[in-house]
């Protein structure tokens, strides 16, 4: 008798994820948050949640931070690498997720906002190549071919509120959306 046939996950891809900023740049505050805090923190919860489910490499051990030209060295040797950030502007009403990166990336920038923008119930602001805009951190697009994720706004208190109270969630949503991309389905047949 035939065995049915089940699918699996192979991963093909190699994964990078980074915190963007550093102890000695805070990038956005907000509400009595910085940026860099946020996203560490943020970088690391991933990292236990992609633990054990597909291979990966990160900028720095658990509560560091590389510094950039770290990352960018890192990121340029992964097929896909991804920076997490927060955005900010001067009107507190500033909404929304969006990815920066290379025409190419769009795809899976576009997967990765969505994601965000469902989970935390924000503005989909879609991916964008406007690399030339004033990101201390573009190097990590243009040098290191990575996907800048932009999750909220630190200045808007609701974007910060909704993080805050569905990070956990989030990191199972961008988590599903690597693991997905870094893997193609196969078929095992079973034992």
């Amino acid at each position: 008798m035939p065995h049915p046939l089940r699918p699996a996950a192979t991963q093909v891809r190699s994964l990078f994820i980074a915190a963007g900023h550093s102890d000695t740049d805070p990038g956005a505050v907000g509400h009595g948050y910085t940026e860099a805090n946020i996203v560490l923190e943020f970088r690391d919860l991933l990292a236990a949640y992609l633990r054990g489910k597909v291979l990966f490499d990160k900028d720095g051990q658990p509560g560091q931070n590389l510094p950039l030209v770290e990352a960018i060295g890192a990121a340029k040797s992964h097929e896909i690498a991804v920076e997490f950030h927060c955005n900010a502007a001067t009107n507190p009403s500033a909404t929304g997720t969006e990815t920066l990166s290379h025409p190419d990336d769009y795809p899976l920038g576009a997967v990765l906002c969505k994601a965000i923008s469902e989970t935390l119930g924000i503005a989909n602001r879609g991916p964008d190549g406007a690399v030339s805009r004033q990101h201390s951190r573009f190097g990590f697009i243009r040098d290191g071919g990575g996907i800048i994720v932009e999750q909220f706004f630190v200045s808007n208190k609701s974007d910060l509120a909704k993080y805050i109270a569905n990070r956990r969630r989030l990191v199972e949503a961008i988590g599903n959306v690597l693991i997905e991309a870094v893997c193609v389905d196969t078929y095992d047949e079973a034992a």
